[in-house]
């Protein structure tokens, strides 16, 4: 374990902490993504599944806090873990919005509690090998951050998802959600460095991790589809996911495969850094408009 010098010209000085927002979904239209129930339930998914994996998170640091000595980087742990409890609570009126569109989302949320809670969840494990499960989860952690960390890039620079392709609330929630990624997201890589420099145990992660969210995001949103009542659509068309997910990004209101896979991929990199990925001062800028932490304060 080390000291870490964390600053770096774009983040060194943000000191990361909780915002309260308000999101009201009560006018939020079956179809959150105009016109498009393939992008639309690929982001209800998406919302379902990140409260498992932030209260996961949670629960890691929680355990790591005790071993962390360096005061700044203890900080910035303290200020991560409560934005990630923030952004369980955000995304959680996504179940009742789905429910009163007539979709039970209890299956999806179901499949991520067993992934985070019991797959990956706390085991009967003393001395060395506690120690080096809790570092293994640490580096599934940090790869987990630097998809959320460059999807939250993405979402920030969307012009084309804006209110006039879809509903104005859901807009802001993604672009809250992605901003807070984008500041924090030093902190999961920062907190690995400080336990373990490995590179193959970093690049490993990612492989477990990449495609597990690809999994559970592809069951969310295939479940999603076949379940939603307000579709008129043929089975067929409710089964061509990949088919419409490619339009949606395409249309530029979803992030398309290709730039998601070159994303993905750079944190292959040796010389990876989360640093060069998103620019802090627009992600604090968005936070500062944002409607719902306008809301939040009224």
């Amino acid at each position: 374990m080390e000291l870490l010098d964390t600053d770096t010209p774009d983040s060194g000085q943000i000191a990361l902490h909780a915002r309260a927002v308000q999101f009201d979904l009560s006018d939020v239209p079956a179809q959150c993504v105009y016109g498009d129930p393939y992008a639309s339930h690929l982001y209800n998914g998406l919302s379902l599944l990140l409260p498992a994996g932030e209260e996961w998170f949670i629960e890691l640091l929680k355990e790591a806090l005790p071993q962390i000595h360096d005061e700044k980087l203890r900080e910035d742990v303290i200020g991560f873990m409560g934005q990630e409890a923030m952004h369980a609570t955000a995304h959680s009126g996504i179940y009742e919005y789905l429910e009163r569109h007539g979709i039970d989302p209890t299956p999806v949320i179901d499949r991520a509690n067993w992934v985070f809670g019991s797959l990956l969840g706390p085991r009967a494990a003393k001395g060395a090998k506690a120690h080096n499960y809790m570092v293994e989860r640490l580096a599934v952690m940090a790869a987990l951050e630097h998809i959320f960390s460059f999807l939250g890039d993405w979402v920030l620079n969307a012009k084309r998802l804006n209110a006039e392709t879809a509903d104005p609330t859901i807009v802001d929630l993604l672009r809250w959600h992605g901003a807070e990624e984008v500041e924090h997201r030093m902190v999961s890589h920062d907190v690995l460095r400080y336990f373990d420099h490995n590179y193959a145990r970093r690049a490993w992660a990612q492989v477990v991790a990449g495609p597990m969210l690809l999994y559970l995001l592809w069951q969310a949103t295939r479940y999603l589809m076949r379940v939603d009542p307000n579709l008129k659509m043929s089975v067929r068309k409710r089964r061509a996911i990949w088919r419409g997910l490619i339009r949606s990004g395409r249309r530029g209101v979803a992030p398309s495969v290709m730039h998601t896979t070159w994303r993905g991929l750079q944190y292959f990199s040796p010389r990876y850094h989360p640093g060069d990925v998103g620019d802090t001062a627009q992600a604090v800028a968005y936070l500062a408009s944002s409607p719902a932490a306008r809301a939040a304060v009224k």
